[in-house]
């Protein structure tokens, strides 16, 4: 298992980490490997999540209204002008 030593963290962001370690009943290394889990799982996500919506995005724009259709945007904003 890799060591990993953080230097000149700030002493407001270590007391937030004790507390949060304190109520999880865990040891501040414990809850700083259990923070660095779940930032990397959020990271993670957020890159798939953006990757579907870049893929959505471009099959959109491939989409051809048939003939005599009006975009969805134009009627919306009719309506909203009324």
């Amino acid at each position: 298992m890799a060591t990993l030593h953080v230097r000149n963290v700030p002493d407001k962001l270590y007391k937030r980490i004790q507390k949060l370690a304190e109520q999880g009943n865990r040891s501040v290394t414990a809850e700083v490997i259990q923070l660095l889990g779940q930032a990397l799982q959020a990271r993670e996500a957020r890159g798939a999540a953006a990757a579907v919506i870049d893929r959505v995005r471009r099959q959109a724009r491939k989409v051809e209204l048939p003939r005599g259709w009006t975009d969805s945007v134009e009627l919306i904003r009719e309506d909203r002008s009324r």
